[in-house]
């Protein structure tokens, strides 16, 4: 069965469109089969953009699962100096968050697969609804990767509903080296706000997340 994490989706388009409105600013946002979240903004992410702190002005930025974009796409209304990387392994995604950027004249975000993204871009802050579904392990690998990339003053803020592990997840930020602090909760979801902490006190995460 096809799955929105999937990198090439294997079933036929049926494209459907939703409106997203950024402080007052409504862009138009294209989706469709395959891909997470389809004809509509999932509630998830609708709590994460009420919820996590205004993004600096500046600074690199990514969303993580980026889907059609919608949070890549407020990152860059709300800091328009700032540089928003995108990233998805779907590639319909990749392909929509792309046009969508382009279509509400977006011109700070960079849309890519997790290989684009250069070794050496640190990250100033990552805002993402993680892919929960990959399964523990595959998500925390996904997750030391990228908030391992974080810069020393840097923060990630993650959407995760409850019966999907939310607070298991919170326990493992904490235990990794990650203080994290729960924003807020509504509707099952958590918004959580972690920061890159000391690094020196983390797991070690060779292959096993859990080692």
């Amino acid at each position: 069965m096809p799955h929105y994490f999937d990198e090439a989706p294997g079933v036929p388009s049926a494209e459907r469109s939703f409106v997203l409105d950024v402080d007052g600013t409504r862009l138009a946002l294209r989706t469709d089969r395959n891909v997470f979240s389809h004809g509509r903004l999932d509630a998830g992410t609708a709590l994460l953009l009420r919820a996590a702190p205004h993004p600096p002005a500046t600074g690199t930025f990514l969303d993580l699962g980026c889907g059609v974009g919608p949070i890549a796409l407020a990152l860059a209304r709300r800091s328009p100096d700032a540089s928003v990387w995108a990233v998805d392994v779907n590639e319909r995604a990749r392909a929509l968050c792309a046009a969508n950027a382009a279509a509400n004249r977006l011109e700070n975000v960079t849309v890519g697969a997790p290989d684009d993204v250069p070794g050496d871009v640190r990250l100033d802050l990552i805002w993402s609804n993680p892919p929960i579904r990959i399964g523990k392990p595959a998500l925390h690998v996904l997750l030391t990767t990228w908030i391992g990339r974080l810069a020393a003053d840097g923060r990630a803020v993650l959407v995760v509903h409850k019966h999907l592990g939310s607070d298991s997840l919170h326990r493992w930020l904490e235990e990794s080296g990650w203080p994290t602090r729960r924003l807020t909760s509504a509707h099952g979801y958590r918004v959580l706000e972690v920061t890159a902490g000391d690094r020196s006190l983390a797991r070690r995460v060779d292959g096993d997340p859990d080692s």
